[in-house]
């Protein structure tokens, strides 16, 4: 605010005071003598002015907090008023002139407000939001000056239902139905903090809306420093997130909280994600081993505010990996470097086996030698029952897991080992490299039709974000030896998603062809055999049934596996489940 208009505020309030004043003294008809008067203008004029700064407030930017804070400043003054002139004017006078003024004060500044931000544009559209909470108020605002006409508020709560916010009614989902026939709305703006009713929104109301568009997590700040809301379009990952409700972040804390963490594959999707949520959780010190120099170097680019060591190797490489070992001490040790990709896999069977098994093998082997107190293996539902190498290859990662220090024949057995190992077996993460929805979002926006491989095929999914802290949530209560496994809710039928995909794009001329499965790939997939062997304190986390294997046998069978030229005989015979599919 420049001097001319702190001038103008000056001028405004004074004459407010002035104004109120008489009024309220022609009100109650008494004699108060020019001093008295002048003196109480003074003294809500000095505690305005000297005190609170009072002068330097923006009316066209006016909100309740402006309220509270002139209310708060002539109460004050009313305070200090009373004493000094109550035996010459009534407390009764004093009063009601006090709230007449803060009438009035707070009345010039809305309507200043309003003429000053009324905005001109045209409304030519109509938006419905639902939410109305905080959120759901902050976008009204924001959307005032914009071409959307609100017409309702959609709230679950029944205690705001049939109410009103600035005479906006607060409608019921029901209710918002029976108002609404025969005509589309140009826009929902999804404004709920429940964000895992997102897709029970979408399902319901999606046909009485043209458009439909969710608030997104992060605010822009604008140029004035003020945070803008913004909507995005709903996403695919929006309608498939799930939200655990026991995710436990004080016992993640307490798990990573000032914690040196090793993490392989840490350029990569799920390790990037970990490291993300190692630095949100508080860890001392994070090593980043990666053997692609780009994923490394956008990762340290990404972490800030915590030591983070990028380090280019390959976890095949125990010799060069055992210096990284004996240089940062890892206290925790996240294991996510595989191979993935299952058709890849099947056309390069030895570089999948020695990367996946031996990997795993040396950096757990490595673990147990320099005393790290927690290993933890990022698993797969494709180990479940595999039907693929990568999945076969991963399974004996996790029986490597499950027996490495359970027998004294270990190579690696030492007694005062406290190493404990724990697997984190899921399925699909939304977004992550090589999965089906980067692909399908690619195929639309080329214009292409979407593949899918089958009818008939599903994949469990969750967000990475989730993934990833269930993941440090089931290492934190591993005690060695498990191998936990993530509740995925319900699987989707591939199809359906790609069936959602172009609806949300709004290209009517995308179709699904069907090429069938490849191999390796399964209909379905699995997350356990048969039933859990225990759950835990979490419902979002169960526990597999352990299979015993000798690591002195495992340990040969691995080193038989890398030499037999029937590489997939010698993975039956390690993996009796494992029942290639082949196309």
């Amino acid at each position: 605010m420049n001097i001319d208009k702190k001038i103008l505020n000056i001028l405004a309030i004074i004459a407010l005071s002035s104004i109120t004043f008489l009024w309220t003294f022609f009100i109650f008809h008494i004699q108060v003598d020019l001093i008295v008067i002048f003196s109480v203008i003074s003294i809500r004029l000095m505690a305005s002015f000297l005190i609170f700064n009072d002068y330097s407030l923006s009316w066209s930017k006016a909100s309740q907090k402006t309220f509270l804070t002139k209310s708060f400043v002539y109460i004050v003054a009313f305070l200090i008023s009373v004493p000094l002139f109550y035996t010459k004017i009534t407390i009764a006078f004093l009063a009601s002139e006090l709230f007449l003024y803060l009438f009035s004060i707070n009345f010039a500044m809305y309507f200043y407000h309003y003429l000053i931000n009324k905005s001109n544009v045209i409304k030519t559209k109509s938006v419905v939001i639902y939410g109305a909470g905080n959120d759901g108020i902050k976008l009204s605002y924001e959307l005032a000056n914009s071409e959307y006409k609100i017409k309702f508020f959609i709230d679950d709560d029944k205690a705001l239902q049939n109410r009103s916010i600035d005479s906006i009614p607060i409608l019921s989902r029901e209710k918002f139905k029976e108002k609404t026939v025969n005509k589309k709305v140009d826009l929902l703006a999804i404004a709920t903090t429940h964000k895992d009713k997102t897709k029970e929104i979408y399902d319901d109301l999606r046909n009485l809306f043209l458009e439909i568009k969710i608030l997104s997590s992060a605010d822009n700040i604008l140029e004035d420093g003020r945070l803008q809301s913004e909507l995005k379009n709903i996403s695919i990952e929006d309608l498939l997130a799930r939200y655990p409700k026991d995710l436990d972040k004080e016992k993640i804390a307490l798990f990573i909280k000032e914690k040196v963490v090793l993490v392989t594959g840490a350029g990569g999707s799920i390790g990037r994600e970990i490291c993300k949520q190692l630095q949100r959780y508080g860890a001392r010190k994070i090593v980043a081993i990666d053997n692609s120099e780009y994923n490394l170097y956008a990762l340290l680019e990404e972490i800030k505010g915590v030591e983070c060591v990028g380090i280019m190797q390959n976890v095949v490489n125990r010799d060069i990996l055992e210096n990284s070992f004996k240089t940062h001490r890892p206290q925790i040790v996240i294991h996510a470097a595989a191979y993935k990709h299952v058709s890849l896999v099947e056309d390069n069977i030895q570089e999948s086996i020695i990367n996946n098994v031996i990997g795993t093998k040396n950096i757990i082997d490595l673990s147990i030698k320099y005393n790290t107190e927690k290993f933890v293996l990022i698993s797969t539902d494709k180990a479940v029952r595999p039907t693929s190498i990568m999945g076969a290859t991963k399974r004996i990662c996790e029986l490597y897991a499950q027996n490495a220090v359970s027998s004294e024949n270990s190579p690696v057995y030492e007694e005062k080992n406290k190493t404990e190992i724990v697997s984190v077996r899921f399925g699909n993460v939304l977004g992550s490299s090589g999965s089906v929805i980067p692909k399908f979002k690619s195929q639309i926006e080329n214009g292409n039709n979407i593949t899918v491989t089958h009818p008939d095929v599903t994949r469990f999914f969750m967000l990475i974000s989730e993934a990833c802290e269930l993941v440090l949530q089931a290492a934190s209560i591993g005690k060695g030896g498990e191998i936990f496994i993530l509740d995925m809710g319900d699987s989707v039928k591939i199809v359906d998603l790609a069936k959602k995909m172009i609806e949300l794009s709004n290209k009517e001329n995308i179709k699904i062809e069907f090429i069938g499965l490849r191999s390796g790939e399964k209909l379905f997939e699995e997350l356990l055999v048969d039933e859990a062997d225990y759950t835990t304190e979490y419902n979002s986390i169960t526990v597999a049934k352990p299979t015993k294997y000798n690591i002195c046998k495992l340990n040969a069978d691995i080193e038989e596996l890398l030499c037999i030229d029937n590489k997939l005989k010698k993975l039956k015979e390690i993996v009796p489940e494992f029942n290639h599919f082949v196309n």
